[in-house]
């Protein structure tokens, strides 16, 4: 993916509307195969640490769905899943809970 492309999915992923961000971490999921390890890698960093963030459950469920999908490129490792260990997991629902689980036992 061009430079260009990628710093804008960036900054689509921080973006103020949670329709935005959504989609974008949709978009994440179906230009696999278009990113350098270096974007796989730099991508599931930033989408772990705005899913500690986020508050729209949909939204969140979507970056983690992008998450795991970044994650059989190979190009992925548990450092750049970090982030997600800052997630309270009580606070979301059963069903995204087990997501996040699933991600860092991974």
């Amino acid at each position: 993916m061009e430079s260009h492309e990628f710093v804008h999915m960036v900054r689509d992923v921080l973006d103020a509307e949670a329709a935005v961000r959504e989609r974008t971490a949709d978009e994440v999921t179906d230009r696999l195969s278009a990113y350098s390890p270096a974007q796989v890698s730099a991508l599931a960093t930033l989408l772990s640490a705005a899913a500690v963030c986020e508050k729209e459950t949909v939204v969140l469920e979507a970056e983690l769905h992008a998450i795991l999908e970044l994650m059989s490129t190979g190009h992925v490792t548990r450092d750049h899943l970090s982030p997600l260990c800052e997630i309270r997991l009580e606070e979301l629902p059963s069903t995204l809970r087990e997501y996040v689980t699933d991600l860092l036992e991974d």
